[in-house]
This record gives C-alpha cells, structure tokens and sequence, in this order.
C-alpha cells in the first residue's frame, strides 16, 4: 500500500487532497513540511503531498525554499477546494463562542465571520490540529475554523458551516517523489518546475525571462527569494506551461541557462484538469 506523508493532522485539508489524489493509501501526518519531505528522502512514505499556494491567501511560506534543496521531484498538481467550519465541542452554541483558533492562513480566509462574532482569535499549527485542541478543551468559549472532515474525526458540532469568504478559495499541492521522473511528450497539456538563480550582471532577470517571451512559453508562476543576507544574486522558481521536449521550450531553456548561473528542473508533470478548465473559460 502507497504511503503518502503530509503535514497537518487527520481531518486536514492536506489529508483530504491525499485521500483525494491516493484513495486507500495510508496517510502519515507530519508536524512540518521538511518532516514531510525527509520522510520521502528516508523511504518511510513513498510520496508526499504538499501545499504550494492558495487563491485567497497566496504562496505557502518556506515551501519554495524547501523545494530546490529537498532533493524531490514534482511528478503531479492537485487543485483543493477549501471549505471552513465553525466548530464547537457538542452542546456549544455560536452566541457562546469567545476565542476562535486556527492556522494563520485560515483566520486569514475567514474575516468575514470573524468580525461579525468579534471573537478573539489564537493561531495554531494547523486546521485539524485546531478542532483537536477545542476537543480536548472541552469549554464551548472555544471554536475552531477546521474544514469539514475535521469536526468528524474530533466528534465536533458544526454551528455554523462554509465559513470562508471565497466561495472560490482553492489551494494547490504538489505531489513529490524520490525518483525523478521525466514522462515523453504526448502533447498533452504539461506544467514544468524549475529553480534557477541568475548570474550577477546588469539586467540578468530580464534577459534570462527573454527566452520564455520570444518562444511563447507562457511562465505562470514566478517566485523570488532571498538566501543569505542578500549579498548574493536572487533564486528563482518558476513554473512553465510546455514540456522541455518542445522545441519552443528547449530553445527557452537554453536561453534562461545562458543568463544563469544555476538551473535545475525540478518537475516535469500533467496539467491538473482543473487547471485545464480554467484555461478554457
């Protein structure tokens, strides 16, 4: 049986994209992202589902430095709806709600209904691990924004259900695993991942970015950080719509490794169908 880490607990949104991606795999919950990664590195889990972005509240802190040194390749997306409760220990009502905790990005996409009850807010590690903690609290002053199987696991009441104020709120994940796999060219709609980092002249960015331009390589993602204490050129990760064994792609590639001074490709993988609907409205 494939075992797929994540990080968060049962009743996550990261658990529900394994479940999604991977039905009747084991699920191994990790505390953080690097435990998640390592476990993958070590063989204790076979792959690993990862949050990388949401619509609402942006890129995933420290995934993309994690990435490039992790020393995995992306071999698939997920897009997930995301969905907040209100939950309660049972018997619990909203008029008797004073704190409210979740994670940072959770209290993030739900301000509406936050300032509607003027509760006080606590963040915590995780959604789930928030509906874990009321549990066990016990004391109905205290709820927690948790997606929906969250109140399920922890025998939680729900008081007031899809709580975010983005009917729209999707996180994408990424799948990663030890073997780097490189699929053929099908002409199938492809994503690619890559890191690069630029070399230290004048307009480096600009000419290395000039390839993807020319060639109608259409970049979607484009993320800069900083190692160090910023007295080395940027690094990059960025992510392209074409597969390396198009001409059009290669030529691009050729041009970004020109200008830089580093460039790994870190994924190669289908386009989620999401995605593909998307690009179709």
């Amino acid at each position: 049986m494939t075992t797929i880490a994540y990080q968060g607990e049962p009743g996550s949104n990261s658990a529900a994209a394994t479940a999604d991606l991977y039905p009747g795999s084991t699920g191994l919950p990790c505390t953080s992202f690097e435990q998640a990664l390592e476990a993958v590195t070590l063989g204790s889990a076979d792959l690993a589902v990862i949050p990388v972005d949401n619509s609402a509240a942006g890129r995933v802190a420290d995934v993309h430095h994690l990435l490039p040194e992790s020393g995995l390749s992306i071999i698939g997306e997920y897009f997930l709806p995301i969905r907040f409760d209100l939950v309660v220990v049972p018997g619990g009502t909203r008029e008797g709600i004073e704190c409210v905790r979740s994670h940072v990005h959770a209290l993030g996409q739900c301000r509406k209904v936050l300032r509607e009850g003027g509760w006080r807010t606590l963040v915590t590690q995780d959604t789930a691990g928030a509906a874990r903690e009321v549990a066990e609290l016990g004391d109905p002053r205290h709820a927690a924004l948790a997606p929906p199987a969250a109140a399920r696991t922890y025998g939680l009441d729900v008081v007031r259900a899809g709580v975010e104020d983005d009917p729209d709120n999707t996180t994408r994940f990424v799948v990663l695993s030890r073997e780097a796999v490189l699929p053929e060219d099908t002409g199938a709609p492809t994503m690619s991942s890559l890191f690069f980092c630029v070399r230290n002249i004048p307009s480096a960015l600009y000419k290395a970015l000039g390839g993807f331009a020319s060639n109608a390589v259409n970049i979607t993602k484009i993320e800069s950080y900083q190692m160090g204490a910023g007295l080395y050129p940027s690094r990059f990760y960025i992510e392209i719509e074409g597969h390396p064994q198009e001409a059009r792609v290669t030529l691009a590639l050729e041009e970004l490794e020109f200008f830089s001074s580093e460039v790994r490709l870190l994924g190669v993988y289908p386009s989620a169908p999401f995605r593909i609907a998307g690009r179709a409205q």
